[in-house]
């Protein structure tokens, strides 16, 4: 099959809430084909009724049958894939307890947050290769800080920032692959008091456009020269020191 398709085509995990809904609308909106993937099907559908510009297929990104099945619909329907957002994510950063933690808590927490970037990468390679595209993984702050109890999560973040400079050694240079580390980022529009913004030495909470944007210059624009690099975004927060008074 023939496809003349001149955008980019950009597929985003966990793209139906949260700051992957916000990527995937902030793409659409710049002459994207963005598909988003979720296993939350009430939220996709909603996705997709705020923008029906977006495409949403339920996937699991832990199943790789799922993911089989969304590469070969990619290729059938558009013939190629230029970027990945490698976003989905078990969001909640408190785990239970240290002392009380069940491993088959962490375990899922892993499977989730940083088995299945890669696997979604690996079902992705052809298409990408051939794209010369770039993938994009979604770290945190919390890579580099941290609070009690936030050990699961903390340690898959931290290891999303290390897979994506080991990916981007393996892929180059036919693909990039860097990673966006957020921090406080107001993805549901919450009322917020004036200290939570004045405490960031931006002098706001981030949006989910500050996310989208470097996102965007990743994989929709000519930069060739920046792969296996962690953007932290978090207006300043950490570089700035902070003790209780």
């Amino acid at each position: 099959m023939s496809h003349s398709i001149t955008q980019n085509v950009i597929l985003v995990t966990g793209g139906a809430k949260g700051i992957g809904k916000g990527i995937c609308q902030y793409l659409s909106n710049k002459n994207n084909i963005v598909i988003a993937i979720d296993i939350d099907i009430d939220a996709g559908h909603q996705l997709v009724a705020d923008n029906p510009k977006i495409r949403f297929w339920p996937a699991d990104v832990t199943n790789k049958n799922d993911l089989t099945t969304i590469i070969n619909e990619i290729t059938l329907q558009f013939g190629q894939l230029n970027g990945l957002v490698n976003n989905a994510a078990i969001a909640n950063p408190y785990n239970t307890p240290l002392d009380l933690l069940p491993i088959d808590e962490w375990q899922r927490i892993i499977d989730v947050n940083l088995t299945a970037p890669l696997m979604v990468t690996q079902q992705c390679l052809s298409l990408l290769k051939a794209s010369h595209g770039s993938v994009v993984n979604i770290a945190s702050t919390r890579a580099l800080q941290s609070e009690a109890n936030t050990e699961a999560y903390s340690a898959t973040k931290g290891g999303i920032v290390s897979l994506t400079h080991a990916l981007a050694v393996s892929l180059g240079p036919e693909i990039k692959v860097n990673c966006v580390s957020p921090g406080w980022i107001n993805a549901t529009n919450d009322i917020l008091s004036q200290s939570d913004h004045q405490q960031h030495i931006s002098g706001r909470v981030g949006n989910t456009d500050d996310i989208a944007e470097v996102i965007e210059l990743l994989i929709c624009t000519q930069s060739g020269f920046i792969t296996g690099q962690n953007f932290v975004i978090d207006g300043g927060m950490t570089k700035k020191m902070i003790y209780t008074e």
